[in-house]
C-alpha cells in the first residue's frame, strides 16, 4: 500500500524549494538525480482506466521497471493505492510476471489474466521528468521518501508540464506528512495534487469537461469504531469538495457550486457531531466559515440568476427587466470567478493540508479518553441521531410561531439531522431509513424553497441600492415573490408536525450487514 501526499509548485519556486532549511535539517544524505522516462500502457478501449489503475513502465538507471497500481483514493492531497512492481527485459510489460507477483485471489489477480489482455496493450502517453530525491527522517520519526519532480508529459504533439513534490510514508503516522507540508508551505506556495500523473495522461489523451461530484453513499462496516468511523465520513465528504474544484474553478455549470458547498456543509455537520470526541481545531473552523461565505455567495447569486431567467420565460415582465437580468448575471459571474480564485489560492491548500493534518492525529479528548473514542460507532451513530431527532422535533414545534427565524432553525435543525441520516444510513434498516430520509428531504426542500425567496429579496435589495434605476423592477419581483410564498409560508406554520418525519428506525441486526 503505497501512502503519498502529492503537492504541486509552481517551477518559479524550485530553487527556493530546493533550499528549504527544513531538507538540510531532516535529510539523511544528500539528495539524489535522477532522469526518468516512463511509458503507459492500455487497451484501445481504456480496459485499465475503467478499472481506475495505471499500468507503466519506467527506465530507471538502465534498468525497465513495471508498475501497477490501483485501488486508491484521495483525500486532501493524501493517496493511498495498491502498488505491484517488478523488472521487465524492456519497454513493455510482462502481465503474466505481474500476474506472478499479485496473486491468483483477488480481483486483480483475475483481471491481468484475463486472456489476449497482454496482446492489446498499446502506448498511449509517455512522462519525461527530471527527478530529485530526499530520503528523510521527520521530527517524530516519520521515514520520508520526498521527491521534486519536473518534466512533461507527452502524447503525440501535445505536452502537460510536470512540476511536483511528492512525500512517499515509508514508515510512520501519515499527520507527520501534513505537518511537514504545512512547514514547507510557510516559504514555499504550494498547492494540494489530487490528480495522479497517470489521470493526468489520460486526460490529454481525451480532454474531457469537468463534471459534477455528489455524495457518494456510505457504506459503514457495523463494527467501525467511532474513531474509524470519523476518518470515513470526513474521508467521503472531502471527495465530495475536491470533486468538484475543477467544475468551480473551470466550468459553469451551478451544480458544480451547490455540490462543492453541500460537501463543505456535510464537513461542518461531521465536524459538529464529533466535537465531543475530537473537536476540530478553531483555526480550522475560522477557514471553513471563509470557504463557505465564498461558495455561498456564489451560489445565491447564480440561483438568484436563474430565478429572474425562469420568471421572464414565463411571461410578460416589467420595464428594464434586461438591465436587471443583466447585472444579476454579472454579479453572478464575479462571485463564481471570486470562488475559482480562492481554490486556486495557497489559502485553500492549508485549508486542506490543516484538514488531513486534523484528520490523522485526531485521538479523542483528554476528557473522554480512549473509551469513547474506540466505542461502537454503530452506539454512536444511535445516540447521535435520537439527540438530532428531538432538536429538529422542538424547533417544529415552534414553526407556529411563524416568524423568519423560527424557520431557520428549523432548516438547520433538518438539515443536520439529514446529514447526519446520510452519515449512518448504511447502519440502519434500509427500507425504513430510505422512507425516513425521504420525509426529512421534503421537509428541508419546503424552507429551502422558502429561504432561496429570502435570499432573493435581500439580493434584490442589494441590487437596488447600487443600481436605483433598477429599484422599481427590483421591487416588482420582490413583491411577486413575497406574494408566492406567503400561503406556503402561512401552511408550514400551521401543518409544521405533520411535516416532521416519524421515529428513527432501528438499527440494523449484525448479521444483516
Amino acid at each position: 500500500m503505497e501512502t503519498e501526499l502529492k503537492l504541486l509548485l509552481d517551477p518559479a519556486d524550485v530553487a527556493v524549494f530546493r533550499r528549504h532549511p527544513l531538507l538540510r535539517r531532516y535529510a539523511l544524505a544528500r539528495p539524489v538525480p535522477q532522469q526518468l522516462t516512463s511509458i503507459y500502457f492500455d487497451t484501445p478501449d481504456g480496459y485499465f482506466r475503467r478499472h481506475d489503475a495505471g499500468l507503466r513502465v519506467r527506465l530507471v538507471q538502465r534498468q525497465w521497471i513495471q508498475t501497477l497500481k490501483a485501488d486508491g483514493q484521495v483525500a486532501a492531497g493524501l493517496h493511498q493505492r495498491q502498488e505491484w512492481e517488478s523488472p521487465v527485459a524492456g519497454a513493455v510489460p510482462d502481465l503474466a510476471a505481474l500476474a506472478d507477483l499479485v496473486g491468483a485471489h483477488g480481483k486483480w489477480g483475475r483481471r491481468l489474466r484475463k486472456s489476449g489482455l497482454g496482446a492489446q496493450l498499446e502506448p498511449i502517453f509517455t512522462t519525461r521528468f527530471k527527478r530529485t530525491l530526499w530520503q528523510l527522517r521527520l521530527e517524530h520519526g516519520e521515514e520520508v521518501e520526498l521527491v521534486l519532480d519536473q518534466g512533461e508529459i507527452v502524447h503525440a504533439d501535445a505536452r502537460l508540464p510536470i512540476s511536483e513534490i511528492e512525500l512517499e510514508l515509508k514508515s510512520g503516522d501519515p499527520a507527520g506528512l501534513f505537518a511537514f507540508a504545512l512547514q514547507l508551505q510557510q516559504a514555499v506556495p504550494l498547492r494540494v495534487g489530487n490528480i495522479s500523473k497517470a489521470e493526468r495522461g489520460y486526460a490529454l489523451l481525451a480532454p474531457q469537461a469537468p463534471t459534477v461530484a455528489v455524495a457518494a453513499r456510505l457504506l459503514l462496516a457495523p463494527d467501525l469504531s467511532v474513531e474509524q468511523g470519523l476518518q470515513a465520513i470526513v474521508g467521503n465528504c472531502l471527495a465530495q469538495i475536491q470533486g468538484n474544484e475543477d467544475g468551480v474553478m473551470h466550468g459553469s455549470d451551478p451544480e458544480s457550486v451547490h455540490q462543492m458547498r453541500v460537501g463543505l456543509r456535510r464537513l461542518r455537520c461531521a465536524s459538529g457531531l464529533f466535537a465531543r470526541l475530537a473537536p476540530c481545531p478553531a483555526a480550522l473552523q475560522i477557514e471553513l466559515k471563509w470557504l463557505l461565505g465564498i461558495l455561498g455567495a456564489a451560489r445565491d447569486w447564480e440561483v438568484f440568476s436563474g430565478t429572474l431567467d425562469t420568471l421572464a420565460d414565463a411571461g410578460p415582465v416589467p420595464a428594464q427587466w434586461d438591465a436587471l437580468q443583466q447585472a444579476a448575471h454579472r454579479l453572478a459571474h464575479r462571485h463564481r470567478r471570486r470562488a475559482g480564485l480562492a481554490l486556486g489560492s495557497v489559502r485553500y491548500a492549508a485549508f486542506l493540508l490543516a484538514l488531513g493534518s486534523w484528520l490523522h492525529s485526531a485521538r479523542g479528548s483528554p476528557e473522554q479518553g480512549d473509551q469513547g473514542w474506540a466505542s461502537p460507532l454503530a452506539d454512536f451513530a444511535a445516540n447521535t441521531l435520537q439527540k438530532c431527532h428531538r432538536t429538529l422535533k422542538k424547533r417544529v414545534k415552534r414553526l407556529q410561531d411563524d416568524t423568519p427565524q423560527a424557520r431557520h432553525r428549523v432548516r438547520i435543525a433538518a438539515k443536520k439531522l439529514r446529514y447526519s441520516s446520510e452519515f449512518f444510513q448504511s447502519l440502519y434498516r434500509p427500507k425504513r431509513m430510505r422512507a425516513y430520509l425521504k420525509a426529512l428531504s421534503g421537509l428541508q426542500d419546503r424552507l429551502g424553497r422558502l429561504n432561496d425567496v429570502a435570499v432573493a429579496g435581500r439580493l434584490l435589495g442589494r441590487l437596488a441600492h447600487s443600481h436605483p434605476e433598477l429599484a422599481y423592477s427590483a421591487g416588482l419581483v420582490h413583491g411577486y415573490l413575497e406574494a408566492r410564498t406567503e400561503s406556503a409560508i402561512r401552511t408550514l406554520g400551521r401543518r409544521g408536525r405533520q411535516c416532521m418525519p416519524g421515529k428513527i428506525p432501528a438499527l440494523q441486526s449484525p448479521h444483516k450487514y
